[in-house]
């Protein structure tokens, strides 16, 4: 069935809180425990409503249906079109998509987030491990990409032609980046960190 990710934004001086041990059951009760009155893929976000659950929300990206497949392709899709599109737009989301969900990029590119390297200290499973000072760093680099999206349409239509796999097309692909802008901006209002689960 492949990889599958569960993203949250989290309180970290809540989960930090906990024992090292018990973090990584902490944090799939609140992926998946009880509380939530939606479909653990219905796009958006979900905020349990249960007494003590205000540390953490759940959001599921568009057509994602849990799977880190999709990030794989979106990150794919920026490697190959990356070199067409304008130098300014192109740093600005080199370093949004490596701190989030492009992690290789910095090894096949040389450029990366350029955010410290912190090691997740978390006895979790985590595929993404982002705490609240990193969190502000990439908003901003979201407020800059975003008004510019439409300016990728041709890079992607003409240079990442390749049909098969996921996020296949150019609405698809700036989707994706909203919704992860999105889930960024909430984190960053909140003071939040974010976190993807391993599943």
């Amino acid at each position: 069935m492949g990889v599958g990710i569960e993203v949250l934004i989290v309180d970290w001086p809540r989960v930090e809180a906990a024992a090292p041990g018990d973090r990584q059951e902490l944090l799939l009760d609140a992926a998946f425990g009880e509380g939530y009155d939606d479909d653990l893929f219905e796009h958006g976000w979900s905020w349990p409503a249960q007494p003590g659950t205000d540390w953490y929300g759940r959001y599921a990206l568009r057509d994602t249906l849990g799977s880190y497949k999709p990030h794989f392709w979106a990150g794919h899709r920026w490697e190959h079109m990356r070199d067409f599109v304008e130098p300014k737009l192109r740093k600005v989301l080199d370093r949004f998509n490596d701190a989030l969900f492009w992690h290789g990029l910095e090894d096949t590119t040389g450029v990366g987030s350029g955010l410290p390297e912190l090691p997740c200290t978390w006895d979790a499973n985590l595929l993404l491990w982002c705490p609240p000072d990193h969190v502000p760093v990439i908003a901003g680099w979201w407020r800059q990409a975003a008004p510019q999206l439409a300016d990728l349409r041709a890079p992607f239509t003409q240079h990442d032609t390749e049909p098969d796999g996921w996020v296949t097309t150019f609405d698809s692909f700036v989707r994706f980046l909203a919704d992860w802008g999105e889930l960024v901006l909430e984190a960053e209002r909140r003071g939040w960190g974010i976190v993807g689960l391993k599943c």
